[in-house]
């Protein structure tokens, strides 16, 4: 028995950070990076910079402003994709994420790129992942002007794409995202326990978790999306 009912599943919704790509470049740049620019720009305690940052992205979580880089950029005054290109050696792609795409790909399914990345954000893990080459869409979520966390994106994604929410699986390492996709319909979830290379699996019980994609392939292949 599949893991997932692949034979149902003719559109596959991906996120990006944390779900195709590792996420330890991102909690690095935002955790460790950006606290210690802004310390040695302004002599205020490397603590007390992380500290009042993290209290700032709290705020604006789920909102498009802690995922927007001009937001940033005006807040702190400072070029945000020059600073993450300080430590862009990071941005990695998870070992699984090429063969599950070319599976996916390879089996007929329609595959697209669904991430809040900033399209600044987007370009500069593109450039180093050719992440383009191995799907048929990309879509940041700032064309719309909302983030997944909304029940406004999913309707506006499916105005644009046309799915059919019976008939999609949706991947991504935030089950706050996965409830708002499971609330708009969406049948077929999955979640990524292990986003970030550095950090402990995580154990998730509310909806299909996954550490390797490898484990999916035979599956993928084995069972083409019913026409």
């Amino acid at each position: 028995m599949p893991f997932l009912p692949w034979k149902e599943i003719k559109t596959v919704l991906l996120d990006m950070d944390g779900t195709l790509l590792d996420l330890h470049f991102d909690n690095q740049f935002w955790l460790e990076h950006l606290p210690r620019k802004i310390a040695e720009r302004s002599g205020k305690p490397l603590e007390a910079c992380r500290a009042e940052m993290t209290a700032h992205y709290e705020r604006v979580s789920g909102k498009i402003e802690w995922y927007c880089l001009d937001y940033w950029a005006d807040y702190l005054n400072m070029d945000i994709v020059a600073a993450k290109r300080e430590i862009e050696h990071l941005i990695a792609m998870r070992d699984d994420t090429i063969p599950f795409l070319d599976a996916l790909h390879d089996s007929g399914r329609d595959v697209v790129l669904v991430t809040n990345a900033h399209p600044g954000s987007l370009s500069l893990k593109v450039e180093h992942t050719q992440l383009d080459s191995h799907i048929d869409t990309l879509i940041s979520t700032h064309e719309f002007g909302v983030t997944k966390e909304s029940q406004e994106l999913w309707r506006a994604l499916q105005q644009r794409l046309g799915f059919d929410p019976a008939t999609t699986l949706f991947v991504d390492d935030s089950l706050t995202i996965l409830e708002a996709a499971k609330t708009f319909g969406i049948k077929h979830l999955l979640a990524v326990s292990n986003p970030d290379s550095k950090q402990p699996v995580r154990d998730i019980r509310a909806f299909p978790a996954v550490t390797d994609y490898r484990t999916l392939l035979n599956d993928i292949r084995n069972n083409p999306p019913v026409k």
